[in-house]
Formats: structure tokens, sequence, C-alpha cells
């Protein structure tokens, strides 16, 4: 797996093991910046299980000012800190050692993000639907960000109230679902 464009255009990312975490495809990661390129100059990223950390990273190369990672698996983490270290992005990033759920309710989230990556595990399908309800997370994305939420297209999250359906884009067999908070949180 690679960064596919921006300033670490080409560098190679591991992977932890792939019990461990399933990397969004580069043809997934190709479609997603390409509807989010707008919106990356200079933001502020979340990539929430985040995995390899190749969402976020792939953000950073194209311009994010900064992103913040969180994962709780270890081996997961230790392939984040290595792909910062390849990529020369680390000083642009902070990994947060933390179930999803933990960080979202801890004072410091340091928010607000104007990009959320949300991509749980596809095999916990409560979990999507848990996270883009946690009121963490709406108080988190600042007004006007989007949340960026990948899942099987069969197993479509439930919606909280107050979040809106920006887009969809359908690719193979998953969806990204681009969602937006009413501002009046």
């Amino acid at each position: 797996m690679r960064v596919i464009a921006g300033e670490a255009k080409g560098r190679r990312l591991v992977q932890p093991p792939q019990e461990v975490t399933r990397a969004a495809t580069e043809r997934i990661r190709e479609s997603l910046f390409a509807i989010l390129e707008p919106r990356l100059r200079e933001a502020r990223v979340l990539d929430l299980f985040a995995g390899a950390g190749t969402l976020g990273i792939e953000a950073l190369s194209r311009g994010a000012a900064h992103a913040t990672f969180v994962e709780r698996d270890r081996a997961a983490l230790a392939a984040i800190r290595a792909n910062l270290d390849a990529t020369g992005l680390r000083d642009r990033a902070r990994v947060v050692p933390a179930s999803v759920t933990a960080f979202l309710a801890r004072p410091d989230v340091a928010g607000p993000y104007g990009i959320v990556f949300c991509d749980p595990p596809f095999r916990d399908v409560e979990l999507l639907g848990a996270t883009l309800a946690h009121g963490g997370l709406r108080a988190a994305v600042e007004v006007g960000g989007v949340v960026v939420a990948r899942y099987v297209r069969k197993h479509p999250p439930a919606l909280p109230a107050g979040a809106h359906v920006e887009r969809t884009k359908e690719i193979g067999e998953e969806t990204l679902l681009f969602l937006r908070y009413d501002a009046d949180r």
C-alpha cells in the first residue's frame, strides 16, 4: 500500500495483520480524496478506528494541517507511527492509543475538526451507528465540517437525529457516507 498523492506520494505504508484492520483500497482512497480535495487545504482531520493511518496520512500528504489518529490495537498503533515516520508527517500528527468511545468522552479531544474519518470494523455493524450518534463526535466536528463513514452497503448505519447526508458514494460492496451535523448542537 502506498500514499497516492501529495508531498508523500509513492511512499510505502506498512499494514498490521489483516485480522486487525482492513485498509481502504487505492480505488476507495482515490474516490474519497477526489471528493474531499476542496476541503483538505489546512483542514484539521480526525481519523477514528485509524488502523494503519492510511486515510489520515493521505489527508496530511494532500495538505491537511493536522491529523489525530485514534486506534486501540498495538500492532495498528505501531504501523501508524512507522507510517508517519516513513512519510515525514509525524510533526503534524497526534497518535492517541484509545478506544474511539473512550476518546470521544475525553475533554482533550482537541477539536474542532473539519474532516472526520469513521471507519470501524465491518463485523461490528452496530458500532458505526453508535459512533455517529456519540455526543463527543458531534462536539468535535466544526460547523460545516464533514464526517465520512465507510461501511458495507448491505449494513447501513442508523443516522442520528440532526445528521444530514451530504453525499454517498458506492464503490463495489462498500459505501462512503458524507454526513453533516446541524449547527445548533
